[in-house]
């Protein structure tokens, strides 16, 4: 996948966006790691999405009416 493909956005070799900076969870570093491993390995187990899922998605957060009435 390039990233004209998928928006822009960098990917792994999975096809999911690449993270670049995560939050820190802990302040002590090794446990943030470890936590974030944990992450990573629930996330890689899990099958990549249909584009009807995707679809599903996007509009949860794409809806005009929804974002007026946060505003």
């Amino acid at each position: 996948m390039s990233a004209a493909s998928t928006g822009g956005a960098a990917v792994d070799t999975s096809g999911r966006p690449t993270r670049t900076a995560r939050p820190v969870r802990f302040e002590d570093p090794a446990r943030n790691a470890a936590y974030w491993a944990r992450i990573d390995a629930i996330v890689n187990q899990a099958p990549p999405l249909s584009d009807e899922q995707r679809a599903t998605i996007r509009g949860a957060f794409h809806q005009p009416e929804a974002r007026r009435a946060a505003a």
